[in-house]
């Protein structure tokens, strides 16, 4: 009504206006009739200013309604009866949104926090994922009291049981926070959370401890689970769903499940303090199992926190013992550590009888294996075909062992009776996918059967070259029958417990044998019967830098490092450290070098610059770790040069590899690094024959070294035989030996 009333004066106004201003011309106007004319017409302003008043008056009222509109319609509302009236009743809203929390070194809880909340989206839900390290736990944990969000934590746990880094802040300040009684036990009441732990079985002494530690910190402080804490296990032999990934979606499956009922609304169906996975239900008092079930290690955790902060009822019923019933407590409390010494021991047992009979091929493993190109044999060997094998039959050149030892390529099997490992390389070519663990504790295969199908496979691999442009006739024919075998694929083969009688059927068909080990079993090295050639890998020469590059599982790892590189030296026949250079981890220690190889005085040394395998979760080593072939000859030159009885002998530059051998392999001016595989098969033979008593050793079998093999020569280590084949766009080729 009001801007119908200023619009209708406005209208008045203007019409004045004009009836004074009629047939005046514009030259007519002086500056004085201007202020005189402004004078009279004030009124217009007036009027103007009004208008304009009045229409954002207008606007401002109608933005103002529709602002109220939207805020009572995103308010949910019910009608409910009361009384005989019928009323209005805001309905509760039970979760406003999910917190996911990420510690992750390696990338991996940082993925299952984005796919995490990509579900939650898709469900309509609020998800925000935040890194640890961004995260001000002092100043913003207690907000998750009475924000309604549901926190999810997903944490790894890193080297000797440790937080990342991301989170290390985050873990040290809740756990001086469940301890410190200016917070108090209740400072998180209200929280509700679920946690998520990312681990490895294998290191058993630290299992999924970060979130084990976290769940219990926070259960300390009065947050509330909202599920069991769910364990992912990177041991695919382990892993109860096969695979880390898989472990998660079925605790996500679960978690997921629970939110919608939060967002409902629905009560719990417990008081929530648990104790050994069962709780009792209020109104009939009867015991039920939770849906999902702990793992050990949690009911001993839950068990313990409750016992230190017992529910009102029970400390009013224990709080005072009587003296003559003191005895009958202690009784009990004996009875029942018994009933629980009994059943660990039961436990213990099925899960040993459970071992004995796994295979340690899974299916999630077999799948992952087979799509790299793994030929699986039985439930634990594997045979593939190395990237040399494929060179040497088109005439292309063949590995580094070709030019260091004469090992005719095309004709080497490379395979493995294990593909278990006991280390974690960061350099692993296989992105350990393989299975890890320390002792043999799967369904065991025949060593006849494994070779068997090992050659059968290597020959129907090769047998697919037949008539491919560039492969050589007489090479594809000689390929078909294995003379070398490299036992090197992957994991560690002398965890086989079978392994000396799989290399006594490897020499009965006068197939050589290159055996690699990661020197963590040094009695089993002592107890091997000869090979052609024994390897160690010697990645690092302190204990600090083997512990960051190989990352052993066994605690007592550097001594049993040592204890190899002794047992090695006792062996009579050919044996040779394997040095893998990481840029900025390990190319500095030449004194440490050294001092390892006084300790085992192994026959060559094999430098090698690492390969760079790609991306991978497992590892965060980048091309900036990988030396050039330069580097790796300055360092050979300076470590030679403190090796009194040693030299460097050969050079393979397309493998950016060296080999320092002991002098002894030169005779009158000449190198013998080659190997005569035919003597080394009669004295194997020998050897069998007279039950170990006709021993042999490396100089028995040397063979003389051809001069385009040896260290300055212009081929760098590329058999003249051969044609070079240089690729244009290089592709990735992680295989090889």
């Amino acid at each position: 009504m009001f801007l119908l009333v200023t619009l209708q004066l406005l209208a008045a106004s203007l019409h004045a206006f004009a009836a004074d201003t009629d047939g005046v011309s514009e030259e007519g106007w002086s500056s004085s009739d201007y202020l005189l004319w402004m004078w009279q017409s004030r009124w217009y302003g007036y009027c103007a200013g009004a208008l304009l008043f009045a229409l954002w008056l207008t606007v401002n009222t109608a933005r103002e309604k529709k602002n109220a509109v939207q805020l009572a319609n995103s308010t949910q509302h019910k009608i409910v009866k009361a009384n005989g009236y019928l009323v209005e009743k805001e309905q509760k809203i039970y979760v406003s949104g999910v917190k996911i929390f990420f510690g992750s070194q390696t990338g991996t809880a940082k993925g299952f926090a984005r796919n995490l909340a990509e579900d939650l989206h898709a469900l309509d839900l609020i998800a925000e994922v935040i890194d640890l390290k961004d995260y001000d736990p002092e100043d913003s944990l207690s907000d998750e009291c009475t924000s309604k969000a549901i926190c999810v934590f997903l944490l790894a746990t890193y080297t000797d049981g440790l937080p990342t880094e991301n989170a290390e802040w985050f873990c040290k300040w809740l756990e001086e926070a469940s301890t410190d009684f200016r917070y108090g036990q209740t400072y998180l009441k209200g929280m509700r959370y679920a946690v998520f732990g990312l681990g490895n079985s294998v290191y058993t002494g630290h299992y999924n401890t970060v979130s084990k530690n976290v769940d219990k910190w926070l259960w300390m402080l009065s947050a509330a689970r909202i599920l069991t804490r769910g364990e992912g296990d990177a041991n695919v032999v382990k892993s109860r769903h096969g695979s880390l990934e898989a472990d998660f979606g079925s605790w996500k499956a679960r978690l997921l499940k629970r939110l919608e009922a939060l967002v409902r609304g629905e009560k719990k169906a417990c008081s929530g303090k648990c104790k050994k996975g069962t709780c009792k239900s209020k109104g009939k008092g009867k015991v039920l199992e939770q849906s999902e079930h702990h793992s050990s290690e949690e009911q001993l955790m839950e068990t313990s926190s409750d016992a230190e902060s017992a529910t009102g009822e029970e400390a009013d019923h224990r709080s005072v013992v009587d003296m003559e019933d003191l005895g009958n407590v202690m009784n009990l409390m004996r009875k029942a550590k018994d009933e629980v010494e009994d059943s660990r021991q039961e436990l213990k047992r099925r899960k040993s009888e459970e071992e004995e009979h796994r295979e340690m091929i899974t299916p999630a493993l077999r799948e992952a294996l087979t799509k790299q190109g793994y030929k699986l044999i039985g439930s634990h060997s594997g045979v593939k075909l190395c990237r040399w094998t494929k060179s040497m039959l088109r005439g292309r050149g063949g590995c580094y062992k070709h030019t260091f030892y004469g090992i005719e390529s095309h004709r080497c099997m490379e395979a493995t009776p294990s593909l278990a490992c006991a280390n974690k390389c960061v350099f692993c070519w296989r992105h350990h996918t393989n299975p890890v663990g320390t002792e043999w504790r799967w369904k065991m295969d025949p060593p006849e059967i494994i070779l068997q199908e090992a050659l059968q496979n290597h020959q129907n691999m090769i047998k697919q070259f037949r008539g491919v442009p560039g492969v050589r006739p007489e090479r594809f024919e000689e390929g078909l029958t294995a003379k070398h075998c490299a036992l090197s694929l992957v994991g560690e083969p002398i965890m086989y417990p079978e392994i000396n009688a799989f290399i006594r059927l490897l020499h009965r068909q006068r197939i050589s044998s290159f055996l690699v080990t990661n020197a963590q079993f040094p009695e089993e090295i002592r107890s091997l019967v000869p090979v052609t050639q024994l390897y160690v890998s010697v990645d690092a020469s302190t204990k600090d830098s083997l512990k960051k590059i190989d990352r052993p599982l066994f605690k007592d790892f550097w001594q049993r490092f040592l204890d190899s590189l002794k047992a090695l030296g006792e062996k009579q026949q050919r044996t040779v450290y394997r040095l893998t250079l990481v840029k900025a981890w390990n190319v500095d220690e030449l004194k440490a070098y050294a001092d390892l190889i006084s300790l085992g005085q192994p026959d060559f040394i094999e430098v090698k610059g690492v390969t760079y395998c790609g991306e991978s979760s497992a590892s965060n080593l980048t091309m900036a770790n990988v030396p050039w072939h330069e580097e790796v000859v300055h360092f050979v030159r300076q470590l030679a040069d403190l090796l009194p009885d040693y030299d460097i002998a050969s050079e393979h530059e397309h493998s950016n590899c060296l080999l320092i051998a002991h002098r002894k392999f030169n005779v009158e001016g000449q190198w013998w690094t080659w190997i005569d595989y035919e003597r080394f098969q009669e004295f194997a033979q020998l050897y069998e024959e007279s039950g170990g008593q006709r021993t042999f050793s490396a100089e028995d079998y040397m063979a003389r070294t051809p001069d385009w093999a040896l260290f300055g020569a212009k081929e760098r280590g590329f058999d003249p035989a051969d044609t070079r084949f240089q690729r244009k766009n290089k592709t990735k080729d992680i295989s090889g030996c």
